[in-house]
């Protein structure tokens, strides 16, 4: 049956509509994404296809072109709007963070680097830079590595922190196959950075590790 043929206040659409788009479970959303299904298919249950084939939203946003075509009903067009989607709230948050909320908020924090780390397949090492007023310079990849290991060199982090006139910064790094409690080498690396940048005064205000939809705080660890 086409999602038109469903009584009105079961449509997905209309749901979002009058509840919000917190009142969908993921396969609604993703068919609002989709709009129409397939012949035999409403667009919910291309998008339960979908869930269950990539087994999570994270797999499905970082699936390849070939994968993500693998199911019937989905093509480069629809690739390139889901891309699109994912571009536009990274971006969104970045414009947040830029605004200043970057301690206020550092729930907006964490969103942001899900986003931006929570789903690569390497790890990866970023900085956040930010001005006087807490407010996002701009995010930079200062080093990647394997899935286990990234080499990263407190001299290049203050060379970088310096560049751009940074008053303090936020690091954070991915774990990528694991959870997101830190190491003992994530710890010594911490206080090796905040050693080096309290010598051009420059603070760390945090550092957060990313694995998947969970992020550690070291300042919420008390460990800043």
């Amino acid at each position: 049956m086409a999602i038109t043929d469903w009584p009105t206040d079961q449509r997905p659409r209309e749901r979002l509509i009058k509840h919000g788009a917190q009142s969908l479970s993921d396969a609604e959303l993703l068919a609002v994404f989709l709009r129409i299904g397939i012949k035999g298919k409403s667009a919910v249950d291309l998008a339960r296809d979908m869930v269950n084939h990539f087994g999570s939203l994270n797999n499905l946003f970082t699936a390849t072109l070939s994968d993500f075509s693998a199911i019937h009903g989905l093509g480069s067009a629809k690739y390139a709007q889901l891309q699109a989607v994912l571009e536009l709230a990274r971006r969104a948050l970045d414009e947040e963070l830029r605004l200043g909320i970057a301690l206020s908020s550092p729930q907006a924090v964490k969103h942001y680097l899900q986003l931006l780390l929570g789903n690569k397949p390497y790890e990866s090492f970023v900085v956040l830079y930010l001005d006087v007023k807490n407010r996002l310079i701009c995010t930079d990849e200062l080093f990647r590595g394997t899935l286990t290991h990234a080499s990263v060199y407190p001299r290049e982090v203050v060379k970088s922190a310096l560049s751009r006139n940074a008053a303090s910064i936020i690091i954070s790094h991915n774990h990528p196959s694991g959870t997101p409690e830190p190491s003992a080498a994530d710890h010594a690396l911490t206080d090796a950075l905040k050693q080096a940048l309290s010598l051009v005064d420059i603070r760390i205000l945090d550092h957060f590790i990313v694995a998947g939809k969970q992020v550690y705080s070291f300042a919420e660890h008390g460990h800043m």
